[in-house]
């Protein structure tokens, strides 16, 4: 192709058309070696004077949402807007990777774990749009991308499609001629033209939903309540069942309130449902206790328990972990989640940042060094991409020192970065994560320390205790 728009924008192929527009790559010929870029165009359903002049308004406003959402390291970046024969143009930083289409494939069932992790990767990016008093919208497997380095991308914002679809009338009014969304992930209130925070929330659960019993959304069974019908097509904790099928209800006052209290019941869950498979449930009436059926010698146990014997893929219930107790400073206003046989050590250095550290319990007498978490704040006026130059210049200055990973993500829902690297002394061959974030004039550094043939025993808890980490 050889059309160029705004001047500079070189386009390379369609890779999108809907009601609302077309979607190019194209190649921005004013940037040093011509990075690709996505083009996204709208074009109104009238071109009367009143509805241009509300679209060029509308386009405006919404062109300085996404301005403001860019900002954080899972949604694009907005690279420019601009007006182009009486069409509209955003132009947006081009990710690479595939979208969630690939990975929730018909038939294709993903485990409780991996629907669990999904969830609140999608969930994290949720919170921070919504603190925006934005709602997406749009929310299904090809709007959510998983880049190169694993991590989830939130694309295309439903809000701005209304550029395509007002009309305004004679009288002034406003009035818009489809909703903005897709049919599955879309609930009640956003078909009729009255989207809330709950709406996002709904086509989450949907996609929760989708990724446990490989239907597609739309195929998705209803009873005459409207509620979605999908249990007896998963196997799946009862808890996780309940949570998905409250963030999926009819009525949207009955759904969570925020995706902070999903993501929170979700982190409760992963760290204490101890219950069986609901394969299992078939067996045990509800009304009766877990922990009261092992030790019984009724009828129903028995037969449990020749089931088990004779059917060793359905496993007892795993051991419960441990109990989280909660750390907080009022000073540094900071809160985090510790395991209840961890070692607290509240250090409050003020040479080396190191406020507070917590070890692991030693794993036998010759285990020579204790896996440990340290938080550590710093003075630092400068921005998070100089953080990353210095911290990465001090670990490559530090001898026997070597970065292994390195990439952006969040924590306490601020964009952030980590950094993995190995550290070798005389004593120990230790591995390293390294996550932190700005807040004012400060940085909130965590560093996960481990010996090497430790770190991916230890590595789920280090991780829970980060993703509990708090900046009030």
């Amino acid at each position: 192709m050889n059309q160029k728009l705004g001047g500079r924008y070189q386009i390379l192929k369609q890779i999108g058309k809907g009601g609302f527009g077309v979607t190019f790559l194209a190649e921005d010929t004013q940037r040093p070696g011509n990075p690709k870029c996505v083009v996204k165009q709208f074009q109104p359903m009238s071109t009367n004077p009143r509805t241009l002049t509300e679209a060029q308004r509308l386009f405006q406003t919404e062109a300085e949402t996404l301005e403001k959402l860019g900002k954080h390291d899972q949604i694009p970046q907005l690279l420019a807007h601009f007006e182009e024969n009486q069409e509209f143009y955003l132009v947006e930083e081009y990710i690479a990777g595939q979208d969630l289409s690939h990975e929730l494939l018909p038939g294709t069932k993903l485990s409780e774990a991996d629907t669990i992790q999904l969830l609140k990767d999608i969930l994290e990016v949720l919170i921070f749009i919504h603190q925006q008093k934005v709602i997406h919208r749009d929310i299904k497997p090809s709007n959510i991308i998983r880049r190169t380095d694993g991590k989830i991308i939130l694309i295309d914002f439903g809000a701005v499609k209304q550029i395509s679809t007002q009309i305004v009338l004679s009288s002034g009014q406003t009035q818009i001629s489809v909703a903005v969304g897709t049919p599955g992930y879309m609930p009640s209130e956003q078909t009729s033209g009255n989207p809330v925070i709950g709406s996002d929330i709904y086509a989450v659960g949907i996609l929760g939903i989708q990724a446990l019993t490989g239907i597609q959304a739309q195929q998705l069974p209803k009873d005459v309540n409207h509620e979605i019908v999908w249990r007896d097509q998963a196997q799946v904790h009862k808890e996780l069942a309940s949570i998905l099928d409250r963030m999926v209800r009819y009525d949207f006052r009955q759904r969570y309130e925020s995706a902070e209290k999903v993501l929170q019941a979700l982190q409760q869950l992963s760290l204490n449902s101890t219950l069986p498979p609901t394969i299992l449930h078939k067996y045990i009436p509800d009304a009766i206790p877990w922990k009261w059926i092992i030790p019984s010698f009724t009828v129903v146990a028995a037969s449990i328990a020749i089931f088990i014997i004779f059917k060793p893929s359905i496993s007892q219930p795993p051991t419960p972990p441990r109990e989280l107790l909660s750390y907080e400073d009022s000073d540094l206003n900071i809160k985090i989640k510790y395991p209840d046989n961890w070692d607290r050590q509240d250090l409050k250095n003020p040479i080396t940042g190191e406020w507070v550290k917590f070890l692991s319990p030693k794993q036998s007498p010759k285990d020579n060094f204790q896996e440990q978490l340290t938080i550590k704040v710093e003075d630092f006026s400068k921005t998070l991409e100089d953080s990353q130059t210095e911290f990465v210049k001090e670990i490559k200055n530090s001898s026997n020192s070597k970065i292994t990973s390195s990439n952006t993500t969040t924590l306490a829902h601020k964009k952030a970065y980590q950094l993995i690297y190995t550290v070798t002394n005389e004593e120990n061959n230790l591995k390293n994560l390294r996550i932190w974030t700005l807040n004012g004039d400060k940085a909130y550094i965590i560093v996960y320390t481990a010996a090497i043939d430790d770190y991916d025993t230890f590595l789920q808890t280090a991780q829970t205790m980060i993703k509990s980490f708090e900046i009030n």
